[in-house]
């Protein structure tokens, strides 16, 4: 049976493409991420019978290929872009298309190198013990090929209805982008009080796909951040000491000088949007500390399951060894890659990092020092990873905690040999960013593995398709993130170069990286308020509440979690209507609203890439803003008139994905 062919490969990449541009879109922006398999399986399979003549091997060398693109994307989008926020101003010159190319294919490569030692021992041997949820799934999927088109079909709805949205809202802009409600400073009862959101499909599909537990958890940080620390701290400090802060942080030039975050009146001394500059100067510190507290704490629970995951893969691997010296008996289905393309591939990516100029550091001593690291921290979080996934998932996978980890870890060995200072900063990202890249793709690899062991695939043909999916989807993930990353006029006229770090790409993870490196190599942070974050996560801990999923909460501004949580609401909903106690995960995650709100965030991450692709040229960008409505609509409907308008659409929109997650199937 045709397995690893040409088409194969190529659909495969193009899906890789497709949603590793999405994924990097929506990690900037919402500092959240969705499994790419399971919609991929699904739409192979469709476009497979009906153009293609694909086998189920093909279609599963399609779903793998493209997977390594979407895990990929999510390990450079949560690190990388902290180059731009690092101590130095030079940090920024390694946020380049090159640096991330190199950094994403090194990561990339790592994850997949080190599973294909620890397949049979984890994927084989404890077959039973790790279910790997949405490796089973994808498995499920292509077995059951013969429902493809109908599944295919409410996904390919979800992206045709999120695709008519973002132009009515991003293009057009009959829809508002962020509707809100604020209240003035001078409100003795409530001031400063913001409630906005940010109305797009993505984040709704979001929401429904992670579920009303996590999506409450979620907006109840931000509820906290905005509607109860922002207003305390507006009634209480001073409109300059918060300028001061500002001005410390590198958010205002100095006191005299206009704008900045909160737009700073230097004559009044005062802030036309207070929300917005308590936000920066004191709230995203106590976030930062909240996530890097829950990151730890997530990591520290995990403990006994990593020392499990270590003494069990070491026994497995070693017992395999020993079972195998007969290499001609060994079975299509258990041919791996040879363990000599572990060993010199990790030799060459070692090479790699100690010679080619993109890879900062000032000498051989240091970037070897830097290979020799990613590969040790490699080889133990990609078994970890791996491990954890299998027991809990892809979406559990406590990737920020292993991160943090690493970045604390190389910022006290380079402490202990006297490598401290800003110079030192971008080393120690490296390591962070391409540990974070090798265990995300160590996790997606797992899931990959798992698909391919339940219809029969060779090990082998899978882990060649993931190493030239790593390759493909890195160049068009650079590209991207480096689009994305162009600011607008509006920007360059505020001093802004770069878009990455505003309230549009907000990259919490990728700041929160910066925050520590900067704190633990050059002393330049304000631990009071990062203890005061590291404390609200033990109070959610002792509250039994998952502290992680709250921190990213309060880091974000309210108008990514608000519609999130309307998503997951919906589900809510949706789920007490529906559920059936018969019904297996794997039927779940195969549901038409899960599906649907798939294509809804495939769909939106996707449009909102192509515009700002479009937007990214000056021509572009004069063609939308001479076709936008939202000034005619403001005038004409009043701006609250508006927001109401768009509004009325997001209601519309949610509406759609709940009578859709009612329905049934052709073959219920």
């Amino acid at each position: 049976m045709k397995e690893l062919t040409l088409k194969s490969v190529l659909i495969g990449c193009l899906f890789g493409v497709i949603f590793g541009a999405a994924t990097v879109y929506l990690a900037l922006k919402a500092g959240l991420t969705v499994s790419a398999s399971i919609p991929i399986a699904v739409i192979a399979i469709t476009l497979g019978r009906k153009f293609f003549k694909t086998t189920i091997l093909e279609n599963n060398i399609i779903q793998t290929t493209g997977s390594a693109g979407e895990s990929i994307a999510a390990g450079v989008a949560f690190t990388l872009p902290g180059f731009l926020f690092l101590s130095s101003a030079s940090s920024a010159n390694y946020f380049n298309y090159l640096t991330i190319l190199v950094l994403a294919i090194i990561g990339g490569l790592l994850g997949t190198l080190f599973m294909i030692p620890l397949r049979k021992a984890l994927i084989v041997n404890e077959h039973e013990n790790l279910p790997y949820p949405e490796g089973t799934a994808c498995g499920d999927v292509l077995k059951a090929g013969e429902k493809g088109g109908d599944f295919a079909k409410t996904a390919f709805w979800g992206l045709g209805v999120s695709f008519v949205y973002a132009l009515l809202q991003k293009v057009l802009h009959v829809i508002a982008e962020v509707p809100f409600y604020a209240t003035k400073q001078a409100n003795k009862f409530f001031p400063s009080a913001k409630i906005s959101g940010e109305i797009t499909p993505e984040y709704l599909g979001v929401g429904y796909i992670i579920g009303p537990r996590i999506a409450g958890v979620l907006v109840a940080g931000g509820v906290l951040s905005w509607l109860v620390l922002i207003p305390l701290l507006a009634s209480i400090v001073p409109a300059d000491t918060i300028a001061k802060q500002l001005v410390k942080l590198g958010y205002l030039t100095n006191l005299s000088t206009a704008g900045g975050k909160g737009k700073w009146d230097p004559i009044t001394h005062t802030f036309s949007d207070y929300s917005a500059a308590i936000y920066y100067a004191f709230i995203r510190q106590i976030g930062a500390g909240t996530v890097a507290a829950g990151g730890i704490i997530t990591l520290i629970k995990t403990i006994p399951t990593i020392i499990s995951s270590v003494k069990g893969s070491m026994a497995s691997f070693k017992a395999d060894q020993q079972n195998n010296g007969n290499d001609n008996a060994i079975l299509r289905t258990e041919k791996d890659l040879s363990l000599k393309v572990v060993g010199i591939g990790c030799l060459v990516l070692i090479a790699l990092i100690t010679f080619l100029p993109q890879v900062p550091g000032n000498s051989i001593l240091q970037k070897l020092l830097i290979g020799f690291l990613v590969v040790l921290f490699g080889a133990l979080f990609v078994t970890v990873s791996s491990r954890i996934v299998g027991l809990i998932g892809s979406s559990n996978n406590p990737i920020s905690g292993m991160t943090i980890a690493t970045v604390m870890g190389t910022s006290l060995i380079f402490l202990s040999v006297g490598w401290t200072g800003i110079a030192f900063e971008p080393l120690v990202l490296v390591v962070g960013g391409m540990i974070c890249i090798a265990a995300a793709n160590g996790g997606a690899t797992s899931q990959d593995l798992k698909s391919g062991y339940i219809v029969g695939s060779t090990p082998r043909n899978q882990q060649i398709a993931l190493f030239i999916g790593a390759i493909v989807s890195s160049i068009v993930i650079g590209l991207t993130i480096q689009f994305l990353d162009k600011p607008s006029q509006e920007m360059l006229n505020q001093g802004i170069h770069h878009a990455i770090g505003t309230e549009k790409y907000p990259a919490p993870q990728a700041t929160l990286m910066a925050t520590l490196i900067k704190g633990i190599l050059s002393q330049n942070l304000d631990w009071q308020y990062v203890f005061v974050g590291v404390c609200l996560a033990v109070v959610m801990e002792l509250c039994g509440i998952k502290s992680l999923s709250f921190a990213v909460g309060a880091y974000l501004p309210l108008s990514t979690t608000l519609p999130i949580a309307i998503g997951g609401a919906i589900r809510g909903w949706a789920d007490k209507k529906t559920t059936n106690k018969n019904q297996s995960p794997e039927e779940e995650e195969l549901g038409k609203g899960n599906l649907f709100a798939t294509g809804l965030v495939a769909g939106g991450a996707v449009a909102g890439v192509v515009i700002a692709f479009l937007s990214g040229t000056k021509s572009g960008e004069q063609f939308l803003n001479k076709i936008s409505m939202e000034e005619s609509l403001s005038v004409g409907l009043s701006t609250n008139g508006y927001y109401l308008l768009g509004t009325l659409f997001f209601a519309l929109m949610g509406y759609i994905l709940y009578k859709v997650a009612l329905s049934k199937s052709a073959d219920e």
